[in-house]
């Protein structure tokens, strides 16, 4: 029964950390929400700015593990060449180094349960009071309960007994191989087992300072942890392009060859921590001196690895080698931490994945303008079997897109977030039906060409500066997804409804004089559809403008 009651213990404590630091995270991201998307702009800069990046990522949301799998998210999209994504992962494994400072220097310097209670009453408030104090209500409240769970973990060790762990003080001189080895299993084990190497950590600090373990053992955990971290990248790559499975790759190479140097020179290294490190190994200063080995070793190794970015990319490249993959149905999984959830990275994918539909859009009318202006039976039989099956992907794409952003609105997301993912729907209907019209068009333009139904050169000369113009606006809304139309863009979308509309009438002012003057009905009923039928593409391009104006943004 014993045993029994200090599993429960001990797992009830793990627990109340891991649910504190979900809570903490998710209040966090909901406050940073849109600005968090701004980061990749700056993410796919030079390798410096890539672990920066990563680093400032990690430290917020305080995960490792949901920092990589974003980036093994962003790499499947395209969003991220790989030899981008090795500064990223490098840059999270520093900033996961923050939790252990956090626990080090609050957890077991202070009365942790007079300032936890108080954070969970006070957030627990803010987060009922309103929406706009929800965020930060999350925070305290997740600070508070990580704490909480904390100091039961600590005051759970004790009940261990002393003699539980007699078999560590065998292995705990850091000159010898069995110390490093056996730590560093460990430590990969309760990786494994809680999904997190920063709860991980907490908990080889808890064992630390109750003096159930030695500093040398527990230094080679924190080493096993770190390891044991790359468990989800690994998951979330299965069934992912291939460049998402070499970064993976990379975060389990970059971690497991840091992990054997340390080994290799363990006695140094923890030499070098006692020698930066102010204090002795003693009590309180025994977290402090873990967390700093932690940190040092996290930044000598990406220190070491920086400078060969490119071959390391070369490697992994060289070991995940692409297959070529028959085309099957288009499907977007949406991908997430175990324990911590990116949804607003989700919803980056997701805008990616709207850019390649408007692509889709663009280049079917392309695809049509070229037909119209050297009209040929063949030529628009085979437009139009292309189409259909572009038609048909991008059918399959509004169902995958709308089930994966429903899915990211199911996680907590800002208010700016929740309405930008409905307008991304109302985006990804207004391109499904545009996709539709340039499909009808090419089949309209089939029958016409069957029925010998011929345009004169005076509606042909008309014809293609219309459809230039349409083909402009395509291109301009699709380089434009993915961010605010500022109010230059709006007017400029706004400018370019106008002249399509004014030539619409132009034309179809046209088409009736020449009906009038004796021209074929037939022909110019056709040429008055195809008229009709290229401006509301021109509407559809106009529609989303408007979904994507800052005005539309600011709907409450």
């Amino acid at each position: 029964m014993r045993y029994v009651e200090i599993i429960f213990r001990l797992a009830g404590s793990l627990g109340l950390f891991l649910y504190g630091m979900k809570v903490m995270s998710d209040g966090i991201q909901q406050a940073a929400g849109d600005r968090m998307q701004r980061v990749l702009s700056f993410m796919t800069g030079n390798r410096l700015a890539g672990v920066l990046t990563g680093l400032g990522i990690t430290a917020i949301i305080q995960s490792s593990s949901a920092t990589t799998v974003m980036v093994v998210s962003l790499v499947n999209a395209g969003l991220l060449t790989l030899t981008q994504s090795i500064g990223v992962i490098m840059g999270a494994n520093i900033g996961t180094t923050v939790t252990a400072w956090i626990v080090s220097l609050v957890g077991f310097s202070l009365n942790i349960s007079t300032l936890a209670v108080p954070a969970v009453g006070i957030g627990f408030a803010l987060k009922m009071i309103s929406r706009k104090t929800r965020n930060l209500g999350e925070v305290l409240l997740g600070l508070g309960l990580l704490f909480l769970g904390l100091d039961f973990l600590t005051k759970s060790m004790p009940i261990l007994g002393a003699g539980a762990f007699d078999f560590v003080g065998a292995f705990s001189n850091p000159g010898l191989i069995s110390t490093r080895f056996l730590g560093t299993a460990v430590g990969l084990v309760i990786t494994l087992l809680v999904h997190s190497s920063s709860a991980a950590t907490a908990i080889v600090l808890t064992m630390t300072y109750n003096g159930v373990i030695e500093f040398p053992f527990a230094a080679a955990m924190i080493l096993g942890a770190n390891i044991g971290t790359t468990i989800d990248a690994a998951m979330a790559a299965i069934g992912t392009k291939t460049t998402a499975k070499q970064a993976a790759l990379v975060h389990i190479l970059f971690n497991v060859i840091g992990t054997v140097l340390a080994l290799i020179f363990f006695p140094y290294l923890i030499a070098l921590v006692d020698l930066i490190t102010p204090g002795e190994r003693i009590e309180a200063g025994l977290t402090t001196h873990l967390a700093m080995f932690h940190t040092v070793f996290n930044t000598i190794n990406t220190l070491i690895f920086l400078p060969f970015v490119k071959p390391f990319a070369a490697l992994v490249t060289f070991l995940i080698k692409g297959d070529a993959q028959a085309p099957g149905p288009y499907k977007l999984k949406y991908l997430s931490g175990s324990i911590q959830n990116t949804p607003e990275f989700n919803i980056l994918r997701a805008e990616k994945e709207i850019r390649d539909m408007a692509g889709i859009a663009s280049s079917m009318f392309t695809q049509f303008k070229a037909a119209l202006e050297n009209l040929d039976a063949d030529r628009a039989f085979v437009l139009v079997e292309d189409l259909k099956k572009k038609e048909n992907l991008a059918d399959e794409m509004q169902e995958e897109l709308t089930r994966f952003l429903i899915e990211c609105s199911s996680y907590s997301l800002n208010q700016r977030s929740e309405r930008h993912v409905t307008q991304l729907l109302r985006v990804i209907a207004e391109l499904e039906d545009m996709i539709d019209d340039c499909c009808g068009l090419s089949i309209i333009l089939e029958r016409g060409i069957k029925k010998e139904l011929h345009f004169k050169q005076k509606e042909m000369e008309a014809l293609s500066p219309y459809a230039g113009l349409v083909e402009e606006f395509l291109s301009f809304v699709q380089a434009h997804l993915g961010s605010l139309f500022s109010e230059t863009e709006r007017l400029h979308a706004e400018e370019l409804e106008q002249r399509i509309h004014l030539f619409q009438k132009k034309l179809r002012k046209l088409g009736r004089k020449r009906i009038e003057s004796g021209e074929s009905v037939k022909t110019e009923l056709l040429f008055i559809d195809i008229v009709r039928r290229i401006e509301k593409l021109g509407n559809y391009c106009y529609h989303i403008s408007k979904a994507l104006s800052p005005q539309a943004q600011n709907v409450s």
